[in-house]
């Protein structure tokens, strides 16, 4: 019996991989690499030194724990917000779902500047926060509304599709074997779509800890206060601290790593459960 090997269109394995590693060293290996040889330049007693200083521990403190708080706000909103759309519909269906993609397409140094101007004192919005003695822009909490801003669209585009392909037979077999709403959404939509949704919240959070230009207008930029690390990281750069400011990103990119495997082997670990 003859064997038919079935041919690709695309390059052979070779040079397909040899493509993929050139395109991810140009883009990826070798600028990380200069990252860690400029850092080097400090050695480890001046590395410790920048990376403890009482400012860049105050700024790595305020970016992760906005980043983790807008991303776990995202999961939620952007679970019902994906919900919405897959399964109702409704006049103006396809104008929400355009907005959704606003984010990806506005620029970011025009949304701080409308949330700062709304959400300020005397904005729109902010004057009835501040009737009640509550400041939204300028503060940590308006970083974390311009990082729930930015974030969205990651969470709704990766939940979204996979909702929609959860088959509402399924569901109906569960409410008719007497499950009520909440036990079919938790015990069959929810495990479906858990891995998806954990794939978006930490797509949004490694998304707002690099974020800078719609937080640096909304944030006040107050050492020890509202100052995220981005920020202090461009205030080196133009005092020509360029070491100082590659161990702050090198911080930056360990903790990000560190926190994203840590998701990765949570979803694999849920997958691989769900799996038995």
């Amino acid at each position: 019996m003859s064997r038919f090997r079935a041919h690709s269109v695309l390059p052979s394995f070779n040079l397909a991989l040899g493509f993929t590693l050139l395109y991810l060293s140009l883009i990826v290996l070798i600028p990380l690499s200069a990252l860690f040889f400029k850092t080097a330049t400090l050695g480890w007693g001046g590395f410790w030194d920048v990376i403890t200083g009482d400012r860049v521990v105050a700024s790595l403190r305020v970016t992760f724990l906005t980043s983790f708080i807008a991303a776990l706000i995202n999961a939620f909103f952007g679970l019902i917000v994906a919900w919405v759309l897959v399964r109702y519909t409704f006049p103006g269906k396809r104008i929400v779902d355009a907005l959704v993609d606003l984010p990806f397409a506005l620029p970011t140094a025009v949304a701080g500047i409308t949330l700062a101007a709304l959400y300020a004192p005397n904005g729109w919005m902010g004057q009835y926060f501040a009737a009640h003695d509550i400041k939204v822009a300028y503060t940590p909490t308006g970083i974390v509304v311009a990082l729930t801003f930015i974030g969205l669209p990651f969470v709704v585009r990766t939940v979204q599709p996979v909702l929609a392909d959860v088959e509402a037979e399924v569901e109906e077999a569960a409410a008719s074997l007497g499950a009520g709403r909440w036990a079919v959404f938790s015990r069959v939509i929810f495990p479906a779509i858990y891995p998806a949704l954990l794939t978006g919240f930490a797509l949004a959070f490694a998304r707002a800890i690099g974020e800078y230009g719609s937080v640096i207008f909304i944030a006040g930029n107050m050492p020890y206060i509202s100052e995220i690390a981005p920020l202090l990281i461009v205030a080196k750069l133009e005092q020509y601290d360029y070491a100082g400011a590659t161990a702050i990103a090198v911080v930056m990119l360990l903790l990000s790593f560190a926190l994203l495997l840590a998701l990765n082997a949570l979803q694999w670990w849920t997958s691989r459960r769900g799996a038995r």
